[in-house]
């Protein structure tokens, strides 16, 4: 796991430092008044995220250029809003967080809610490190790997999600890393109801225990964000991510056991 705290903005590394990525995209419309009552006292470091995306997101590919102009609208107060929805001091995997959508505006709009970038692929783990330590989020932690492999090793109150895959399959990956009772949130558009009528026998057999589609946003956002919000009952996953979670707590056990074998008074290794 690598952290991602820190405070400043980058030196000569930084996501904004390719040429023109240190300057503001052009194409990318200024920042709407009702994100300085979203983002609060984080309203800056959302500007300066939003520019990243719009620079050095779309040099990486992370982000397609024609999105620049729809970037505040579309993307950063999209995802922004689903913070109408933790609980205070809540714990989040944001799972296959690409460019950091939506957890990055999740965690600018809610500093008391603890952020986990979950991304398999290395050049956006890269990228996201690089934003997270500029903005200076120190509730924001970046990881690298695939939900399936974390099973075990990292539980959360809630889990989110943004165009990663279809509800059932994203249920099967997000479910099994919540805690009891904890809450999936899948960003979903105008599929959400047509998907969630296909998916409930899946979510039943996944542990979940209610679901349905709410809007957030409403009475901020021009167009309010859809989202389908999974609860978990006391095994999120089902029975085969409690068969994993086991495992993997075993497993941790007995490697505790070994390290505690191989030592004596102090922490030194005995001598034989």
């Amino acid at each position: 796991m690598a952290g991602a705290g820190g405070s400043g903005a980058e030196g000569p590394a930084g996501p904004g430092t390719d040429g023109a990525a240190d300057t503001a995209a052009e194409g990318l419309a200024p920042a709407p008044a009702v994100a300085r009552e979203v983002f609060g006292d984080r309203f800056d470091a959302a500007v300066r995220y939003t520019e990243l995306l719009a620079t050095s997101g779309v040099q990486r590919g992370l982000i397609g250029p024609r999105e620049v102009p729809r970037l505040w609208d579309r993307h950063v107060l999209n995802c922004a809003v689903l913070a109408e929805l933790l609980p205070p001091g809540s714990t989040l995997c944001d799972v296959g967080s690409g460019a950091g959508l939506p957890g990055i505006p999740v965690a600018l709009a809610r500093p008391d809610v603890s952020v986990t970038l979950l991304e398999p692929l290395l050049r956006r783990t890269t990228f996201l490190e690089e934003v997270v330590r500029e903005l200076g989020l120190e509730n924001v932690t970046v990881l690298r790997g695939r939900a399936e492999e974390m099973v075990g090793k990292l539980a959360v109150d809630v889990v989110t999600a943004r165009a990663v895959a279809p509800l059932e399959r994203l249920a099967g990956w997000g479910l099994p890393l919540l805690r009891p009772h904890g809450q999936m949130l899948a960003l979903k558009g105008d599929s959400a109801e047509q998907e969630l009528a296909e998916s409930r026998a899946g979510l039943a057999k996944l542990g979940a225990v209610e679901w349905t589609v709410i809007s957030v946003g409403e009475g901020t956002l021009e167009t309010s964000t859809r989202v389908v919000q999974v609860k978990a009952g006391e095994s999120p996953g089902g029975v085969k991510a409690a068969t994993r979670r086991a495992k993997a707590a075993r497993a941790g056990r007995n490697a505790g056991a070994v390290r505690g074998a191989g030592t004596g008074r102090g922490g030194r290794r005995r001598s034989r």
